[in-house]
């Protein structure tokens, strides 16, 4: 027993010494290689307030644009002016989903920086667990949810665009021309200004190359990093700002509607015949409309529901104010009384110079850029229109084309957290979380004024190539007969009201 007693503690002694020897021959587990942090899941508040902006602003278009621009019209072109922009947002959001979410937000292969690829046509690869970034580190929203706002974009833009030559573009022609123009113009307008890989990836590229120790591992690292900032649309990698489409919809709809009706031209009697507004009751509860749904459209365009969200909403609150405040006392001022119709156009250059700068700009300098647009949208839809002499039949051009220029400027200045705004962010400096940039603001807004060129250019000179081909092939304007009788009754065979 002794004996036995002896060995076994010579043994454990001999164990011991050669575990102090070498630890490794000690049994502990071994431990488990690290696992990848779990993927984010979306915040319901978020996906709910995504679902409701999208409703909001496919209520922009039905009925809200429908009702806008329908009373401004005259009673026998009421029922077009419905059916065109019914049938654009239904066709439109068919191509979305065929291949239209495909070419703006995906990689485009050796194109990317103009337009995405087919990666996802048909919605191929996407499923109720996709998720998409939002602008916060470690925060998603489902992929639907995100394609069915992003739609809703793309069904208004070139419903905007009709109100430029209204009453004498043929049905057929406008079909045509809106299919071939969200697809050559819309798209890859929307690529370019908005199409990236979200905060967390630069984040992550950011953080190897923090982490690199050796120059052969930073250089990987950086290459890595790099390969994540191309990863971009042209106008994002330059660092145009635009939150919510004052380049992608305001002005790429006004500039396609004012080469619109200057290919199309005048009406019958512009200029000599009273063409007014039939009813400006529509046209209130249309703009009424507009301005509710343009909430989601700002609002929702920060993509999750936060403080910066709630920012966006105030922003769209005074300076539709201001703009409509302006409008009517510059009114009120030149011609002697205050118009309805000049109050609610006013409300919609105020949505549309915001628009941009919704989610970067303070509130009182939404308000001061409402007060400016309101007059210089004015100026432009009356007295410039009046000396040019073109016939942008529910000024398209002067409120959206130009109050979207104005807006897009002036967000490069209103960013400026001097003035109220909230800056520029940037992912790479601490990665892992959104921290304020460097800023400049002569050289952003040398940025924007190139975002603007370019959407200028792009949508002005596609734009009429499209019209031409269209204009060669199927012809673009209705009869001198058909105009004078009415598109209600020409091209639909039905009429708005029958008492």
């Amino acid at each position: 027993m002794k004996l036995r007693h002896a060995l076994m503690l010579g043994l454990g002694g001999a164990a011991i010494a050669a575990l102090l020897i070498e630890p490794s021959l000690a049994q502990t587990p071994t431990p488990e290689a690290a696992s990848p942090p779990p993927s984010p899941i979306p915040n319901k508040g978020d996906t709910a307030w995504m679902l409701i902006s999208s409703a909001l602003v496919l209520m922009m278009s039905v009925p809200g644009l429908a009702l806008f621009y329908g009373g401004l019209v005259r009673t026998k072109n009421m029922l077009s002016v419905l059916t065109q922009v019914f049938a654009i947002v239904a066709i439109v959001g068919l191509l979305w989903v065929f291949y239209g979410y495909s070419l703006a937000f995906t990689n485009g292969g050796g194109i990317n920086d103009f337009v995405g690829g087919f990666s996802k046509a048909f919605l191929k690869g996407i499923d109720p667990n996709s998720t998409v970034a939002t602008f916060s580190n470690g925060v998603v929203i489902p992929e639907y949810a995100y394609l069915c706002f992003q739609m809703t974009f793309a069904m208004i833009t070139p419903a905007l665009i009709i109100g430029a030559f209204a009453e004498r573009i043929k049905f057929s022609a406008l079909v045509v021309f809106v299919i071939l123009w969200v697809t050559f113009i819309y798209f890859p307008m929307a690529h370019m200004v908005w199409y990236w890989g979200g905060p967390d990836a630069v984040g992550n590229a950011a953080k190897a190359l923090a982490a690199a120790t050796d120059d052969a591992s930073k250089a990987t690292a950086q290459a890595a990093l790099d390969a994540v900032n191309k990863d971009a649309g042209f106008l994002f990698q330059k660092g145009a700002l635009d939150f919510a489409g004052g380049t992608v919809v305001h002005i790429n709809a006004g500039i396609a509607g004012f080469v619109g009706c200057l290919i199309l031209g005048k009406r019958i009697g512009y200029g000599r015949d009273l063409l007014a507004p039939h009813s400006l009751t529509m046209t209130m509860i249309g703009a009424s409309l507009l301005w509710v749904g343009w909430f989601g459209f700002n609002a929702g365009s920060n993509l999750e529901s936060n403080g910066t969200t709630a920012l966006a909403m105030l922003n769209t609150f005074v300076a539709t104010c201001a703009a409509a405040v302006a409008w009517l006392f510059a009114e009120w001022v030149l011609k002697g009384k205050p118009s309805l119709l000049g109050m609610v156009s006013g409300a919609i250059a105020g949505l549309v110079a915001v628009t941009p700068a919704s989610g970067f700009a303070g509130p009182m300098g939404s308000i001061v850029l409402g007060l400016v647009a309101g007059v210089v949208c004015f100026v432009m839809c009356s007295t410039v229109k009046n000396a040019i002499g073109y016939d942008d039949s529910l000024d398209v051009f002067g409120v959206h084309c130009v109050g979207g220029i104005l807006g897009a400027l002036a967000t490069g200045i209103l960013v400026d957290p001097n003035l109220g705004g909230v800056g520029i962010p940037d992912y790479s400096s601490k990665p892992g979380e959104m921290v304020v940039g460097a800023y400049d603001m002569m050289s952003q807004v040398i940025i924007q004024a190139e975002a603007v060129g370019l959407t200028l250019l792009w949508s002005g000179i596609g734009s009429a190539i499209l019209y031409k081909l269209v204009d060669l092939t199927i012809g673009l304007r209705v009869t001198q007969e058909e105009e004078r009788e009415g598109l209600d009754i020409a091209d639909h065979g039905e009429r708005a009201y029958n008492y």
